[in-house]
């Protein structure tokens, strides 16, 4: 898979993994090589810009413009200091791939920076196609011009995931749930910028009562997003920007 952006920088933008600071010229893949010669219509001495996801941007230009193996030099090298923001969001897959789908693309747009595709009890969707999923999140990140990739982890089951939780005591972690609403919070006045921050959202039949009482005594902080109840990737998406707004 090639990833590309035209981003106001007016150099396109492109996605490669393996960049880093050594890189000084790089061999670009065919699918590509085959876009930027044949669609872009570039040549020997045109610039564009790749990123690794990491925070790092670099300047090229073309040396070898071959259709299926264009070759850059790297001219200049930017590195962000630290991801934008600190905000997992652990999220139940829905049945409609599309609408799950869309949710990825949203939360990368907005800045979330790493997304767990949570197993619950309730959970319908249990297949997940990481590869296609990740792919999702490079377009995201390239249309709306960052140099940051989300983390997209493997799908775990939800008590695995609480078991994990606990190797994470400074992190605040919240849970968004359909019951019991006159004894959550707001989630704008729970959320914290100066710590990393997890937020737990569960499928379209909601986190089971056990489930729900699992999360507390293992330090969840029931949330509220709204008076309406949301679809789950609504209230990922909901939850994703209060969280990312409040970090600005």
């Amino acid at each position: 898979h090639f990833y590309f952006f035209a981003i106001k920088m007016k150099l396109p933008l492109f996605y490669n993994a393996a960049i880093d600071f050594s890189t000084t010229s790089v061999e670009l893949d065919e699918a590509t090589s085959k876009h930027i010669i044949q669609v872009l219509r570039m040549q020997v001495g045109e610039q564009l810009q790749l990123t690794n996801g990491k925070g790092m941007l670099l300047t090229a230009a073309i040396t070898n413009d071959n259709r299926k193996k264009v070759v850059v030099a790297i001219h200049h090298t930017e590195k962000s200091k630290a991801y934008p923001s600190k905000i997992s969001i652990a999220i139940s897959p829905v049945k409609n791939n599309t609408r799950f789908e869309w949710f990825l693309e949203k939360a990368t747009e907005i800045g979330v920076a790493e997304i767990i595709p949570l197993i619950c009890a309730r959970t319908e969707k249990q297949q997940f196609k990481w590869e296609r999923m990740n792919a999702i999140l490079v377009s995201a990140m390239l249309q709306s011009q960052q140099v940051w990739l989300p983390v997209l982890r493997e799908p775990i089951k939800f008590s695995k995931y609480l078991s994990d939780l606990n190797r994470a005591p400074s992190l605040l972690k919240m849970i968004a749930h359909c019951e019991d609403e006159n004894k959550k919070q707001s989630l704008q006045k729970i959320a914290d910028p100066a710590s990393a921050q997890l937020i737990l959202i569960g499928p379209e039949g909601d986190f089971t009562p056990q489930e729900i009482d699992d999360a507390l005594q293992n330090g969840c902080v029931p949330v509220s997003l709204g008076n309406t109840r949301l679809r789950t990737e609504t209230a990922g998406i909901v939850a994703a920007a209060l969280l990312c707004i409040k970090n600005d």
